[in-house]
């Protein structure tokens, strides 16, 4: 499978963004999916993840309750994460990453495919 991390841009904090990670290839409902972002001179850090199957969602304490992950209602192979109320420390390249075992990890080295990033810039 192939991700692909679509969606970023530049807003105002407060401001809104909506990410998206399309996968190709192989069919994807067996996955658990990522989103992780990386700022620069800092560690790539977990910011949310989503059990394919049932679709349980995982937040770090740092966006819990600004954001959303959820798969796509019309679109099986999307995921998106709906980020609200956005703040200058979010500003990162954006991840999504996947992985094919049982397991909702935050350790980025956990999993197997990733996309190629998508850069969030939000001002003060």
């Amino acid at each position: 499978v192939q991700l692909q991390a679509s969606g970023g841009g530049s807003v105002q904090a407060g401001g809104s963004l909506r990410l998206s990670c399309t996968a190709s290839g192989r069919p994807f409902g067996s996955y658990f999916m990522g989103w992780f972002r990386q700022a620069p001179g800092k560690e790539r850090e977990y910011v949310a993840g989503i059990r394919w199957n049932g679709g349980i969602t995982f937040y770090s304490d740092s966006v819990k309750g600004r954001f959303a992950v959820a798969r796509d209602n019309a679109r099986r192979n999307v995921v998106h994460l709906q980020m609200n109320s956005l703040k200058p420390e979010d500003t990162a390249v954006y991840y999504c990453a996947a992985r094919n075992v049982p397991g909702a990890p935050t350790d980025a080295a956990q999993y197997d495919t990733w996309g190629q990033g998508t850069l969030v810039t939000v001002s003060s």
